[in-house]
């Protein structure tokens, strides 16, 4: 389980915070008073990136350990740092939904013969208790083997103890035949109208040419 070390928030306006290098936060629960709290920028970046919002992430500095998981993340959109998260606090035994990441393990025989991959969902919605929630959720592409197969929700393998939030029969990747666009040929121009116009314009010059001068 990963730790994260965290303080109560005290008076600090949330720019002083991030100046100083750390991120305004607060942790709740259903069985937790919501507590604003701080914690290290470069602290927290590092258990994002390895937790991801799936994990348990215990925190330390509230008095006894606490477990959560990173509930939300708000990010700067234009540096990309957390500059607020949310924690949620979790009880054993007691259920929590959590959408986990799906990875894509081995190789697809219709693919590697020139099929196109197509990734229809990228996590999964699950139910379970927080303490057996898994990081990832594998996807098996080696029994995708001809066009047209597919893996359905149904078809994942999840630990014991976990379970599918949704449809079973929801598409998670298949593949299907690469077709290919054919350039359009460009429509032959219509000369007849341009002909046409052409001669009206010379028999009005000739009309012209030919008309009398007026005599005054």
């Amino acid at each position: 389980m990963l730790t994260l070390a965290v303080e109560k928030r005290g008076n600090t306006k949330a720019p002083a915070l991030r100046r100083a290098g750390s991120v305004p936060a607060v942790v709740y629960g259903a069985h937790f008073e919501s507590t604003p709290i701080t914690v290290s920028a470069t602290a927290f970046e590092k258990v994002l990136r390895e937790a991801g919002e799936a994990t348990i992430v215990s925190l330390a500095g509230l008095g006894e350990p606490l477990p959560t998981l990173i509930h939300e993340v708000d990010l700067d959109p234009i540096t990309n740092h957390p500059r607020h998260v949310d924690f949620y606090a979790v009880t054993k035994g007691e259920k929590v939904e959590v959408a986990i990441p799906l990875a894509f393990v081995g190789e697809s025989l219709a693919v590697e013969q020139g099929a196109n991959l197509v990734k229809v969902l990228h996590e999964l919605e699950v139910e379970a208790d927080p303490m057996n929630l898994p990081h990832t959720i594998e996807v098996d592409l080696s029994i995708l083997r001809a066009i047209g197969d597919r893996i359905y929700v149904k078809d994942l393998k999840l630990p014991t103890g976990v379970e599918i939030v949704g449809e079973p029969e929801e598409v998670v990747a298949l593949v299907q035949e690469v077709v290919e666009e054919k350039e359009e040929a460009a429509a032959p121009a219509d000369i007849s109208s341009i002909e046409v116009e052409k001669k009206g314009k010379e028999e009005e010059v000739a009309e012209g040419a030919a008309a009398p001068e007026e005599k005054n």
